[in-house]
């Protein structure tokens, strides 16, 4: 299972061949999903059945997200929606999840079926439940979303009316999601759900906004209305015009955008040169410019892109792009067009050749070099940006060194990770001075992260000498304190059994409906 493919048996295969081989292969994708997702119901089984640590923090079920975000490569909170489907389709749904060891249905259905019958408590209910449900989950697969919620629901409701899902309605779906995977660089996608009266409210005040500016500036309603909503993120209330005449009254207005919010953006010299000598796109904004469609444009014409323009001059070498710290990388452009709106264009220290600091917490300077060196948190499979991170000790200080060399960003649930869980059966790590960190698992297991800005900026930009580690002095009688893990008001299993009782409690009405015996 899972050899390399034969190119050149694909290309002579025929249709019904190539057909069936895609099915094939769809049936061994599903098994082998499931039978990852049995492996990590196991390591979950060995490292939280004794629940020692529930009310921690950074319990046992964060300390396996850990070891299954950074085996697999993602998030800590995927590994630990993985965790949850697995302990869900291993212990509750047996029967569902041997058809999707067997392949028969796909993670899709799984996962639904998981979720749809997560409220269901008594043990028969839902054995019977988990046996139609494999009766019948072989012709789910075509059914969009909602239909397949619909058809799991339909079994539900038929055992254990109380258990249907409920809270999603309207008021309670409403959401605001910034940004996705795939957001083309420099922007990013926002969607949500708002209240209806929001809505209308957040609607006004853009469209106000977005006519707040005179007729010539160059940019549409649709990216005025985006610009506004930047604006209001930054505390503004109105909109700066971009028609470039010094009478235009809405062009006094000082972006706020560039003056109220600080947002680091990394760029070394040849990037912020470029920039300057790069005037900001007039492509940014207004209409998309089109060339003369005519009877004789052929398709493939009329849908090629106009040729980038030739730069009159610049740097002979291409300068690394730019930075948003927390976000994706920023053409030239874009950041010549962020400095003309007001932005600030500060130097960052050099700390190549600088001796440690004396005190545990870092200067200013010092915390801004590691965050832009960092990015992100540098656990493995972290994507935490690094302005919502802890600034952290590879040696504990004293013995430790308070230097770029010894410092890295941490997320604070990796961070507690790596302090109360360290030494042996824990992680343990080693950082060079490069930032460079080659992490040990509880199982052995090494994993090597690399600082954010290396994808970008050569290595040398932020290596810093290395700084042995030095005794600890003995501490004084005052500061003989030891490190607590902060403790949770209530631990996982009350906080699901909560929320299960607050769901169902939902279904009162319907429960109630459902018991009436029939009129005569």
């Amino acid at each position: 299972m899972f050899e390399s493919p034969d190119l050149g048996a694909i290309r002579t295969a025929t249709d019904a061949e190539v057909v069936a081989a895609v099915a094939g292969w769809g049936r061994d994708e599903a098994a082998a999903t499931a039978r990852r997702l049995a492996w990590i119901a196991e390591l979950v089984r060995r490292r939280c059945a004794r629940g020692e640590h529930a009310d921690w923090a950074c319990d046992d079920w964060d300390g396996a997200a850990a070891e299954i975000a950074a085996a697999l490569g993602i998030s800590h909170g995927r590994a630990s929606g993985q965790m949850q489907l697995a302990q869900s389709l291993v212990h509750r749904l047996p029967t569902v999840m041997r058809l999707f060891c067997d392949g028969v249905i796909g993670y899709r259905t799984a996962a639904a079926i998981s979720s749809r019958t997560a409220l269901v408590q008594d043990r028969e209910a839902l054995r019977l439940i988990d046996g139609e449900l494999a009766g019948t989950a072989s012709r789910f697969g075509p059914l969009s979303n909602h239909k397949l919620d619909q058809a799991i629901d339909t079994v539900v409701d038929r055992h254990d009316p109380g258990a249907l899902r409920r809270t999603r309605t309207a008021a309670r779906a409403r959401h605001l999601d910034i940004g996705a995977p795939d957001d083309p660089s420099g922007t990013t996608s926002v969607s949500g759900q708002l209240l209806a009266t929001d809505a209308i409210l957040l609607d006004r005040r853009l469209m106000e906004m977005a006519h707040g500016v005179c007729d010539d500036d160059p940019r549409t309603i649709s990216q005025r209305r985006a610009d506004a909503l930047g604006a209001l993120g930054a505390g503004a209330d109105r909109l700066t015009c971009r028609c470039g005449s010094p009478d235009c009254p809405a062009g006094a207005n000082p972006d706020a955008r560039a003056t109220s919010v600080v947002v680091h953006v990394l760029a070394d010299d040849a990037a912020l040169d470029a920039a300057l000598e790069c005037r900001p796109d007039p492509h940014l904004s207004g209409s998309e410019p089109s060339r003369p469609i005519t009877p004789r444009t052929s398709l493939a014409e009329a849908l090629t892109p106009d040729p980038e323009p030739e730069p009159t001059q610049g740097p002979a070498s291409r300068p690394s792009p730019a930075l948003l710290l927390g976000g994706g990388a920023i053409p030239a452009p874009l950041l010549a067009e962020l400095i003309a709106g007001g932005a600030t264009v500060r130097t960052m220290r050099d700390f190549c050749d600088s001796a440690p600091e004396t005190g545990y917490r870092p200067s200013t300077a010092l915390r801004e070099f590691v965050r832009m060196r960092d990015l992100p948190c540098r656990f493995p499979g972290c994507d935490c940006p690094a302005d919502r991170c802890d600034i952290d000790h590879a040696i504990a200080w004293p013995a430790g060194p308070t230097h770029p060399s010894g410092l890295r960003c941490m997320c604070r649930k990796h961070h507690l990770l790596k302090t109360f869980y360290a030494g042996p059966g824990g992680w343990s790590d080693v950082q060079s001075p490069d930032g460079t960190i080659v992490w040990t698992s509880p199982t052995g297991a090494t994993y090597t992260t690399y600082p954010g800005s290396r994808l970008y900026h050569p290595a040398s930009l932020f290596t810093t000498p290395a700084y042995p580690a030095t005794p600890a002095p003995e501490p004084a009688p005052t500061d003989l304190r030891t490190l607590r893990m902060p403790l949770r008001q209530r631990t996982r299993i009350q906080d699901r059994a909560r929320r299960t009782a607050t769901e169902r409690a939902l279904n009162a009405g319907h429960v109630a409906e459902r018991s009436r015996p029939p009129p005569f």
